[in-house]
């Protein structure tokens, strides 16, 4: 399948989301892999997550014109060595998907409906939020609880954050696509507002946040 969606967004971002239909080989020949990173990529032992690797590549081969240089800070948080655009990653064995804007700081996640999102309530949520969910679409909902505050903690790139205590989403309704509000409480009381946005296509939802 390959490119699934690009889309420039009213904030001048821009997402991508690429489907991963392609043998490794292909994903190889597709995705223009600097030497030393293919290196690293040939040590990972499942295939899954090597073609998650490749996939990423050559959706950025599909985004910029230019080669870019992906690495990593020692906290995981992606950047990009020859370009000033933010960037945020995320994957599933299906989709690995992308947000770039040359300014703001991004986040992004995406997360399959058809995983159990039941240990989430416990392990991510405030009392209030659990109080809000619909039992007719609790899976769903949680999907997206988890997708929005993954993408926040993203963003703000902090250490150690404590989903349910200090990321606060406002109470929402789940729809094919939407707006989310959120609160993230920084270790010294600082409080951040964040609008969020979400879709859900093919069973998946995927969730970011823009500046």
């Amino acid at each position: 399948m390959g490119l699934y969606l690009k889309k420039k967004l009213e904030n001048d971002a821009t997402i991508g989301v690429w489907e991963i239909t392609e043998s490794e080989e292909d994903l190889i020949a597709l995705s223009a892999t600097p030497s030393d990173e293919m290196e690293e990529i040939s040590f990972i032992s499942n295939e899954s997550q090597r073609k998650q690797r490749l996939a990423v590549r050559a959706l950025l081969c599909e985004l910029f014109e230019d080669k870019v240089y992906l690495s990593h800070h020692d906290n995981g948080k992606p950047y990009l060595e020859n370009m000033v655009t933010n960037i945020s990653i995320t994957h599933t064995e299906k989709y690995v998907a992308v947000i770039l804007h040359d300014e703001e700081d991004v986040g992004i996640d995406i997360e399959s409906l058809d995983r159990d999102f039941s240990a989430v309530e416990k392990r991510a949520l405030s009392e209030d939020e659990i109080d809000d969910l619909d039992d007719e679409r609790r899976n769903e909902q949680l999907a997206i609880y988890w997708c929005a505050k993954e993408a926040i903690y993203k963003r703000v790139s902090s250490y150690k954050v404590n989903f349910a205590e200090q990321i606060e989403l406002e109470r929402f309704h789940p729809r094919g696509e939407g707006e989310l509000e959120a609160t993230f409480i920084h270790k010294d009381g600082y409080e951040e507002d964040f609008e969020l946005e979400y879709m859900t296509f093919d069973r998946h939802v995927l969730v970011w946040v823009v500046g």
